[in-house]
Formats: structure tokens, sequence, C-alpha cells
């Protein structure tokens, strides 16, 4: 709580960052297997811990979502698993980028395939969902086609219930259960 609390104030300080579309997440050791939805303890960042961020800042209406994985200390398996979250997103960027029809549920299944190939576990139901004018959910409604999931059946590239196209977030969480700890990474898939 504390060191989201920190965050929260330099967001404000340096990018003027007032609001967020979604609660700041801040987890380490353990708490990094849970995905975004529960709630666990607030738990104090020790020596050699692993911790990630996920933050949800909306910039002039518009919102973003960020997430980043960070080792405190050596230890090989959690450098592993942080060195490795690039890499799937990475590969399901290129993968999306070569796939014009693809739909959530086949890039949901595609980075969960990279994901066991580097050696790790998929630790969230979801792998994304739709970002856009705040707030997003307003746009596109409660439907699982708004999210990288099973299910989402619907062609990525398309527009929304008003015409606007579609951009998309595409979060990647990796957990290594038998050492207790997992790691996130998240950013826009296709812009930039």
């Amino acid at each position: 709580k504390e060191l989201s609390d920190q965050i929260h104030d330099l967001a404000g300080e340096m990018f003027g960052v007032t609001r967020h579309w979604h609660r700041r997440i801040v987890r380490a050791g353990e708490n990094t297997l849970q995905p975004f939805q529960e709630r666990p303890p607030d738990r104090t960042i020790v020596d050699d811990d692993i911790v990630f961020l996920d933050l949800g800042p909306i910039f002039e209406e518009w919102e973003a979502d960020f997430g980043r994985t960070f080792v405190l200390g050596d230890d090989p398996h959690k450098t592993a698993l942080r060195d490795a979250l690039p890499r799937v997103w990475e590969a399901g960027r290129d993968h999306f980028a070569g796939h014009p029809e693809i739909t959530g549920a086949e890039l949901f299944d595609y980075v969960v395939g990279v994901a066991r190939a580097e050696g790790f576990e998929w630790g969230s139901r979801i792998a994304g969902h739709l970002i856009g004018e705040f707030p997003h959910k307003k746009i596109a409604g409660p439907g699982v086609e708004w999210i990288i999931m099973p299910g989402s059946n619907k062609p990525m590239r398309r527009t929304d219930p008003r015409g606007r196209i579609c951009h998309w977030i595409l979060e990647i969480h990796l957990v290594d259960r038998p050492r207790g700890f997992g790691g996130f990474y998240e950013q826009l898939l296709d812009l930039g």
C-alpha cells in the first residue's frame, strides 16, 4: 500500500495523472501469483523479492494500461521469469501482426502456448482487453468479445459500437507455482 501511494503521488507530480480507470496494483512475493481480480493482503517487500506493478492511468480522457516486473536481488529463477515476460509479449504482438483476422480466443491460446514453451504456467483467465476513451466499458459493454480470452471469437481488428478502431492491451501473467512467484507485463498491443 505504501509503495502504491508513492507511485500515485509520483505519477501526479511527473505526468499530471490524477485519475486511474482501475485500481493500482503493486504485488510482491507470493502475491504475484494472484490474477488482477484477487485482492491479496498487503505484503512487505523484502530483499531478493519479485514485484510487479499494474497501472491504469487516464490521460486527457484516454485510458492507458502498463505493467512491469522487477527483481530485487539476483535470484536466477525470478530473473528468468522476468526476462521471459517481454519475450512472450513480443511473440504475441508478432503473431497478432501476422494474422489480420485473429480473434481474442486465438491470441489467448497462442500466448499461453508461448508461456508454456518458456517453461511457465499462465496466471490469469485473460491475456488482455480493449482500451480507449474513458471509460472503455461504456463504449464496448460487458461482453467477452472485448477481452482477449477463450470464447472471444470476433476478429480483434474491428470497430467499436461507435465506429472507432478498437485498440488492445496485451497482458502477460506468468507464474512459477512450485517456487511461489509470478510476474506481469502489459502494454498497448496495436500502436507504436
